[in-house]
């Protein structure tokens, strides 16, 4: 999967203010009412909703908290992340399976899965799946 560019983070992030009641239009005021809301400056927001490139990290944790989304998704949104690396950003930590490690490791030979799929097995706490 590709990343995305700015200028569609820029229609995805006009069409979530527009679905918020944010008017854009030149006189609406909706640009500087939601960058007050998310804590950053209108040239900022007018900036990227121009699809004049990506920003920085604090400016698009301040764009998720004010629109209520996850950063995670604003992060794929601006491009930052592919949505597949969002996944492996996501997982709970310590819900990988024996299998994902192995992957993760590139141990492909059958006979070294099994014999890793072991040892993995053997170094957890009782009354837990193998995986």
């Amino acid at each position: 999967m590709r990343r995305r560019t700015p200028q569609e983070f820029a229609a995805w992030l006009h069409d979530q203010l527009l679905a918020r009641g944010y008017s854009l239009t030149p006189r609406g005021g909706g640009q500087k009412r939601f960058a007050s809301a998310a804590q950053v400056s209108t040239a900022t927001i007018s900036r990227i909703l121009r699809g004049e490139g990506s920003t920085d990290i604090t400016v698009l944790e301040r764009i998720a908290d004010a629109l209520g989304v996850g950063l995670g998704t604003v992060l794929v949104e601006a491009g930052v992340i592919k949505p597949d690396e969002l996944g492996a950003t996501q997982r709970p930590r310590g819900q990988m399976t024996a299998d994902e490690a192995a992957d993760e490791l590139g141990i492909t030979d059958p006979t070294k899965r099994t014999v890793f799929r072991g040892v993995v097995d053997s170094l957890k706490p009782s009354g837990t799946d193998a995986g």
